[in-house]
């Protein structure tokens, strides 16, 4: 990579970071780092928000290294993936899954590890549904729907290397019941996502609730 190249990824990641702040709350200080970086084929490394609505939104920061590479749908030129639980951030349980958060937090990271990759290939729009096959370890037979998180800024010029940036914001990747991803995909992804919101789950990926369809 050249410097040049290396600044630019450097100055969006600062741009980047500012904006998920600004729909997540503050980032914590600690970071779930893989021992294997995820451009080489290892996991993600993960973030982690602990202040913005209750709970705690568990973040990528790879899906997207400079504006307009990497993941992109209808909504957004490039973006990240969260999921939310309604856990409390335990960082020391993380790796315990005996423990509700670690439980959760294993789950998610199977999920946003699966998802990533995925979703440099796939165009993955707000109200579409995906469902594991049922053979795959940890999230074998696990249904989700997406949703843009927060309204992508305008097109705007940044100083610097970067230039004229393009729309970046989050998809929300949210966990449900069979029952309800078959309702999202004879009613729409929308309909769902609204009885979601209107029941309090949205946007969190725990089912210890019942389903709303």
């Amino acid at each position: 990579m050249a410097e040049s190249d290396g600044e630019a990824v450097e100055e969006w990641d600062e741009k980047k970071s500012a904006i998920m702040q600004e729909l997540l709350g503050p980032e914590h200080d600690m970071v779930m780092h893989s021992m294997i970086p995820y451009a080489i084929g290892g996991s993600l490394d993960l973030y982690y928000y602990p202040s913005g609505i209750p709970g705690t939104a568990i973040a990528t920061k790879e899906c997207c290294e400079l504006p307009g590479k990497g993941s992109k749908n209808a909504v957004f030129d490039s973006y990240e993936l969260v999921m939310f639980t309604k856990q409390v951030l335990a960082i020391e349980q993380a790796q315990d899954e005996s423990t509700p958060f670690g439980k959760v937090h294993s789950k998610i990271n199977a999920v946003l590890n699966c998802m990533a990759p995925y979703s440099a290939e796939a165009c993955l729009n707000p109200g579409e549904t995906c469902e594991f096959p049922a053979d795959m370890e940890v999230v074998g037979g696990k249904c989700l729907i997406f949703d843009s998180y927060g309204n992508p800024p305008k097109r705007k010029k940044l100083f610097g290397l970067l230039g004229e940036v393009a729309p970046f914001g989050l998809l929300v990747v949210i966990e449900v019941f069979r029952s309800e991803m078959e309702f999202a995909r004879r009613k729409g992804g929308a309909v769902l996502l609204e009885k979601l919101k209107e029941a309090g789950h949205y946007p969190y990926s725990d089912l210890n609730r019942q389903p709303v369809a």
